[in-house]
């Protein structure tokens, strides 16, 4: 077992908001992986950032982020994802604005790894997700 953390947890760790502390309060001693996506929209936020001091700020943030294990994409993560798409699209939800949600929701079914996150929104109507919602305690 584990833990794979949602983006909106690094971004308030980086940002100050939440320490690394209140987030082991949920994950204890359990491994903590990362996915390529969370890099990929950490990264893409770094990028876009509005001045040098606060893309440094999250480029360090991005570099203590790769210490930790990644866990890979491949094709069975590709199927999981296509059935989760499948799943939402039967229920009438469009998927569309959801995918890099559904790429770490796919992830994190397939290694069974629990899914940390704020946004209970983004994930609840994913079957198969084993979601804990970060709350202050």
């Amino acid at each position: 077992m584990g833990f794979l953390i949602d983006t909106c947890i690094w971004i308030d760790v980086e940002r100050g908001h939440i320490s690394p502390s209140d987030v082991a309060l949920f994950t204890k001693n359990e491994p903590v992986y990362i996915s390529p996506v969370i890099l990929a929209e950490m990264s893409f936020g770094a990028e876009i950032a509005d001045n040098e001091r606060i893309r440094q700020k999250r480029m360090a943030a991005i570099n203590r982020l790769r210490k930790k294990p990644f866990i890979i994409i491949d094709e069975m993560t590709g199927e999981i994802f296509g059935r989760l798409a499948a799943s939402l699209r039967r229920n009438g939800i469009d998927h569309k604005y959801r995918v890099q949600d559904l790429w770490i929701a796919s992830q994190a079914i397939q290694n069974g790894l629990k899914l940390l996150t704020r946004n209970e929104k983004d994930f609840i109507d994913i079957p198969g997700l084993d979601l804990v919602i970060f709350s202050r305690k």
